[in-house]
């Protein structure tokens, strides 16, 4: 076997390796079904705030405990348990992504990723003022 061949090998190995180690760590998006048969696997899950339920937050009682109920994007409900303060403006997100694991019958949240409402708006102006520039 010539050297170049041997080089070769080597590189696609390690290019192997390389791809299946990425794969095997990256979380993937879910829901709190299949977050439920998998506990303790990282996941993200994308749902919306259950503004019928209450918000759990006393900074003064535990500031690094904040909870909320969430449904994910099928209409499943869950308790989601973050351990940090709460996020500011939280009550006004249009979506939440959650980062974590499913632990018995709540979701704990290693990390939140909000989805404000946009600060623009999609109203046109009425009309355009027609300008004419000169060559």
């Amino acid at each position: 076997m010539k050297t170049i061949h041997i080089v070769i090998i080597v590189i696609l190995v390690v290019i192997i390796a390389v791809v299946v180690t990425t794969m095997s760590d990256a979380s993937t998006y879910s829901d709190f079904a299949e977050a439920a048969k998998k506990p303790g696997k990282e996941l993200h899950v994308i749902g919306k705030l259950n503004r019928a339920k209450p918000l759990e937050y006393d900074a003064e009682k535990d500031a690094n405990k904040f909870s909320f109920y969430m449904i994910d994007e099928k209409g499943l409900e869950k308790k989601v348990v973050y351990n940090n303060a709460k996020p500011q403006d939280f009550e006004k997100s249009e979506k939440v992504v959650i980062i974590g694991s499913m632990q018995g019958d709540q979701f704990i949240a290693k990390s939140l990723l909000l989805k404000c409402p946009s600060k623009y708006n999609d109203k046109k102006p009425d009309k355009f003022q027609e300008k004419a520039f000169g060559n």
